[in-house]
């Protein structure tokens, strides 16, 4: 069946079909071709330029694949870094994301089998750091990490800026210690000098204008008479 020719009906109609994203089932990584349904496709492996394609792959196929895992690997870290820098994004959400773009290499072209198994690969590379999603999607979150001298320098001058502000902290921390112990022995000695002052006898002291304390000790008075007329002396007694 011939193509519809360019600004027929037709012509946009398929067009608005392969729009949107296909079966990867039904895509051919090798010849980049995408068919929209499995009659489409097994029409495609049939054809003579994708046997001639089939090969050419087919003298030495796991060098194919290698440059398609490398390709993959590569466009899906340049994506995560531009789009979400080392944020932290769902797997699955952001897989979906990469594959918006219809020229991007196929997983099925690649040496993983599924997502999951690259996904550890470039926790264990170091690439990516991987945890666990919490939340209601599930999977993983990924989130890249940034190895280059830039990224190191700033990393480091973080640390050291983190490190001088923990150390000011720390000797503001310890003066106003030292300035609150200090200040609780001023108050304790001030407290005790206080009760010493109330305890010290004081001595008299006369002011200017007063008049002189005198004290009149008489020892030369008169015993009174007793009654009668008779003194203190005992009467004497009488025998018989």
């Amino acid at each position: 069946m011939p193509r519809a020719e360019i600004g027929t009906p037709k012509y946009i109609a398929n067009k608005m079909k392969a729009k949107g994203l296909q079966r990867l089932r039904w895509y051919c990584q090798v010849c980049e071709k995408q068919c929209r349904d499995e009659n489409g496709f097994k029409c495609h492996t049939q054809s003579e330029s994708h046997v001639r394609q089939m090969l050419i792959i087919g003298e030495n196929p796991k060098k194919k694949v290698d440059e398609y895992s490398e390709q993959f690997k590569h466009d899906f870290i340049s994506l995560l870094k531009s789009s979400h820098g080392e944020k932290k994004v769902n797997y699955n959400k952001f897989y979906q994301e990469y594959i918006a773009d219809r020229s991007h290499i196929h997983m099925n072209a690649t040496k993983w089998v599924t997502l999951t198994e690259f996904v550890k690969f470039l926790s264990d590379q170091g690439i990516c750091k991987v945890e666990d999603d919490p939340g209601k999607d599930g999977g993983f979150m990924i989130a890249y990490v940034d190895n280059s001298p830039e990224a190191l320098r700033r990393r480091q001058l973080a640390q050291k800026r983190e490190r001088t502000e923990f150390d000011d902290a720390e000797r503001d921390k310890k003066l106003l210690e030292s300035q609150i112990k200090k200040a609780k022995i001023e108050i304790s000695d001030k407290k005790k000098g206080q009760d010493q002052e109330q305890v010290k006898p004081k001595e008299l002291e006369r002011k200017d204008g007063e008049e002189k304390v005198k004290l009149s000790l008489n020892f030369s008075a008169k015993r009174k008479p007793m009654v009668g007329g008779s003194t203190n002396r005992p009467k004497p007694i009488k025998l018989k």
